[in-house]
């Protein structure tokens, strides 16, 4: 992965209007992986003032999307299987760690975990890509 890759994702992903509007941010990236962080806000409770599944899967498929295109080609979610182990603090901070386990010339399975604080497993995730030939649009 050369640096114009590197740079094109962190600029793409810094002005994602959606990352944005949640405060994603982008920590570390590199081959098949990402690490990203989410502060949980009181607008992103559910009906019970937990944390809603939505923003946690929202964490999730931003490391899972910037992990998988970091080869510089498109890749996207084919299945995204999350388990939820359970509620964060209210007004904690969340991270959400991809790693590549296993890539070939169309898939590529990934192993997301979010853990908060003191590395406490919030939830979990298997997520399936499909890897396209084109060149990503933004390099």
């Amino acid at each position: 992965m050369g640096d114009e890759v590197i740079n094109a994702i962190r600029q793409r992903v810094a002005s994602e209007p959606y990352a944005r509007k949640l405060g994603l941010r982008l920590l570390q990236l590199g081959p098949g992986y990402a690490l990203v962080e989410m502060d949980l806000r009181d607008d992103m409770a559910n009906i019970f003032g937990m944390a809603h599944g939505g923003a946690i899967f929202s964490l999730i498929d931003e490391a899972f999307e910037i992990s998988c295109n970091t080869y510089g080609t498109v890749a996207v979610a084919l299945n995204i299987t999350v388990t939820y182990h359970k509620s964060p603090a209210k007004g904690g901070i969340l991270r959400a760690e991809s790693r590549e386990i296993y890539r070939s010339k169309r898939t590529a399975t990934y192993e997301i975990k979010v853990t908060e604080g003191d590395d406490s497993l919030i939830a979990s995730c298997q997520a399936l890509a499909y890897r396209k030939e084109e060149k990503l649009p933004f390099i």
